[in-house]
């Protein structure tokens, strides 16, 4: 039976539905994709625009996982930021390293904005956003990063607010101060999917939904297989996150599930502009964070916290409801429309995985929850590599990796046990 996608404020609102054949029959191309996500996508537009023949393949429907039910910020934030300079700057450097990661946190930002307004994707894009301070203690942190900002030339797209200017953004009584930032967005990550998916199509990509992939024939010519047909390719990208159970030989117990729920509320009409003035995107400095923004049609978005257990919260609604009244104290009983939780892909140590399974087989993967902007940095170094250009994905490949054993369970425990221990600590914070 033909996959459907699950209810959700996203899915509801599709501005063109998808219906794309599955794949059937033997055909040729020069890079096959495994995974209809912005992995996948993005890898394949960039290779198409470089005049390369692709086939994506998605099990389900083109954004069915997290790509198409996540929070829609695009922020220059790196889940292992941390791992990722103490790694690089014993390889390459502390200044190189440093450089490498500023170019994380922001080139996707440019191949997002960019590839909206040259292809005139519709995905309700809009900027600005609001990195808040639970506590007092947090300012220092955020005084930071706009002390790096400065010193990294984008003083003039940021700005430090105290406490006392909280109002100027957001009608909540729960913050201690923030950084407004200009270059920060945030979009409808279903539409932009689609988007990009129809780019890719008119690009002379080929599409396929409803096309499980079965397994990966290694060797000069790759193989991919699904039940009802096969793709030879000179390449192939395996882009599934945490979605897929391929070639679990090699990356089994490296990726594992973590449920986060999100909800939208009935429109608000004029309160949502009374409630968020500039429209911005919001979340906070905790660990395990809340975050929310206004939709295109004035309702509040509202996503928080994490189940490390690898299953889906069944009450998404309860949980977080009274996260919505304590940041807005007037929308207490507010009527709650959409409920949706999707896995996350989660690495111990936080660092995106991307790698060979073979000479001509590749992956990318792990994003830990901030996949938008950070996907299609991946999605342009994926296409350059398999095009020959392999300078940071060289840079990529130097990471340690922590593959834990006895698969899901076991990680999603030491995931779990990470999670408390980083909730126990920031008590103290």
């Amino acid at each position: 039976m033909p996959a459907q996608r699950i209810p959700s404020y996203y899915s509801a609102t599709i501005h063109h539905p998808t219906d794309y054949p599955a794949l059937s029959g033997d055909i040729q191309v020069d890079v096959a994709i495994i995974g209809g996500g912005f992995t996948g996508l993005a890898t394949a537009v960039e290779l198409a625009e470089k005049g390369k023949k692709v086939a994506l393949l998605e099990s389900a429907k083109i954004g069915w996982g997290q790509s198409g039910r996540n929070g829609g910020q695009v922020t220059g934030s790196l889940s292992g930021e941390g791992a990722i300079k103490r790694q690089l700057s014993k390889l390459i450097g502390s200044q190189d390293a440093e450089d490498f990661i500023w170019f994380l946190r922001w080139r996707g930002h440019d191949i997002i904005k960019n590839r909206i307004e040259k292809y005139g994707i519709e995905c309700d894009l809009k900027f600005g956003h609001l990195h808040t301070a639970y506590k007092p203690s947090h300012m220092k942190e955020l005084q930071a990063e706009l002390k790096l900002a400065q010193q990294r030339g984008m003083g003039d797209q940021v700005e430090l607010v105290e406490a006392k200017d909280i109002g100027r953004f957001l009608d909540s009584p729960i913050y201690h101060g923030g950084i407004y930032n200009k270059k920060n967005m945030h979009l409808h990550p279903l539409n932009l999917c689609i988007g990009e998916a129809r780019v890719l199509e008119r690009l002379g990509g080929l599409v396929f939904e409803n096309s499980p992939v079965t397994r990966i024939v290694h060797g000069d010519k790759p193989e991919v297989h699904t039940g009802q047909g096969r793709v030879r390719a000179n390449q192939v990208l395996l882009a599934g996150d945490v979605y897929h159970k391929l070639e679990q030989d090699k990356l089994g117990g490296m990726i594992f599930p973590a449920a986060g729920g999100i909800v939208a509320t009935a429109p608000l009409g004029d309160l949502a502009k009374e409630l968020n003035p500039m429209d911005v995107a919001v979340y906070d400095c905790r660990f395990v964070l809340d975050y929310y923004r206004m939709t295109a049609d004035g309702r509040l978005l509202f996503g928080g916290g994490a189940n490390y257990s690898g299953k889906e919260s069944r009450d998404i609604a309860a949980e977080l409801r009274p996260c919505i009244e304590r940041t807005f104290p007037r929308l207490k009983g507010v009527d709650i429309e959409f409920e949706w939780s999707c896995n996350m892909g989660i690495v111990i140590n936080r660092v995106p995985q991307l790698g060979k399974l073979s000479p001509n087989v590749w992956y990318a993967q792990g994003y830990s929850g901030h996949g938008v902007a950070t996907s299609h940095i991946v999605g342009e170094v994926m296409a350059n590599a398999i095009n020959g250009q392999m300078d940071k994905f060289n840079v990529f490949d130097k990471f340690s990796h922590v593959r834990v054993p006895l698969g899901d369970w076991v990680g999603n425990k030491l995931l779990a046990l990470g999670m408390h221990y980083y909730l126990f600590m920031e008590r103290f914070h």
